[in-house]
C-alpha cells in the first residue's frame, strides 16, 4: 500500500478559489444594483417626485454599467458560451464598457485577426487590472501581436499615482494570497492560472506612474 500524496498546504483549492472569485464579482454588481434600486425607491416615493428626472438618470446610468460588467465578465471569467475564438473588435467593445466607468482612458491596438480564449481572457483581465491600477486617472494602453505560434501581449498603465497592489503582483506569480483582499488577488492568482494551463506566461514590472503586465501564450 502506498502513502497518498500530501496536499500543498500554500495551495488554493478550487471551491475557494470558486467562492472569491463569486465574491469578486457579486462586490462588482452590487453598486449598480443597489443604485438601481434606489432610482426605483424615489420614483416610488410620493414625497420625491421632484426628483424624478435625477432617479431615472440614476437608474439609466446604473442599468448600463451592470449590462457592461456582466457582458465583460461572461467572456474574461465565464465559459462564454461556446466560444473558443474572438474577434479582437467585440473584445475590445467589451473593454470599452468597463473603462467607461473608470477614470482611465483606454488606448486599444491588436495585430491579430482573432484570439483563443486564453488569450481573450488574458487581455481582457488584464486590461481591467490596468484600468485598477490608475485610480485618479491615467491611460492604460493593450498591445496585442502574433509571432509565429504565440501571441505576445503588453499592457502599459501610465498615469499619477499608478499602483499595484501587493496582492495582485503575487497572484499573478500564482502565490497564495497572505495580507490584503481577496478579490484584487483573486483575479491575478486566476490569469496565472488559465495563462499556465494554455502554455504560457504572464509577469507584471512596476515603476514610478507606470505598471507594465507583460504575456506570451500560443496562438
Amino acid at each position: 500500500m502506498t502513502d497518498s500524496p500530501k496536499a500543498d498546504p500554500a495551495a488554493v483549492r478550487p471551491a475557494e478559489l470558486a467562492a472569491f472569485l463569486a465574491a469578486r464579482m457579486c462586490h462588482d454588481f452590487i453598486s449598480p444594483a443597489s443604485a438601481i434600486v434606489s432610482g426605483l425607491d424615489l420614483l416610488e416615493d410620493p414625497s420625491a417626485q421632484d426628483m424624478r428626472e435625477e432617479a431615472m438618470g440614476l437608474i439609466e446610468s446604473s442599468a448600463r454599467k451592470l449590462a457592461d460588467l456582466l457582458a465583460f465578465c461572461r467572456v474574461a471569467f465565464g465559459a462564454s458560451a461556446s466560444a473558443e475564438t474572438f474577434d479582437p473588435r467585440d473584445l475590445e467593445k467589451l473593454a470599452r464598457g468597463v473603462f467607461a466607468h473608470m477614470r482611465a482612458e483606454l488606448d486599444w491596438t491588436l495585430e491579430t485577426p482573432a484570439v483563443n480564449k486564453p488569450t481573450a481572457r488574458t487581455l481582457l483581465n488584464l486590461a481591467q487590472m490596468a484600468g485598477a491600477a490608475l485610480p485618479t486617472g491615467g491611460t492604460a494602453r493593450v498591445r496585442a501581436v502574433q509571432e509565429g505560434a504565440q501571441v505576445a501581449l503588453a499592457v502599459e498603465a501610465t498615469g499619477p499615482r499608478a499602483r499595484l497592489r501587493p496582492e495582485v503582483l503575487r497572484g499573478l506569480q500564482g502565490e497564495p494570497l497572505g495580507e490584503g483582499l481577496h478579490g484584487h488577488w483573486v483575479q491575478a492568482y486566476y490569469v496565472h492560472l488559465f495563462v499556465a494551463d494554455a502554455g504560457g506566461r504572464v509577469f507584471a514590472d512596476v515603476n514610478e506612474e507606470r505598471i507594465v503586465f507583460a504575456a506570451t501564450l500560443p496562438a
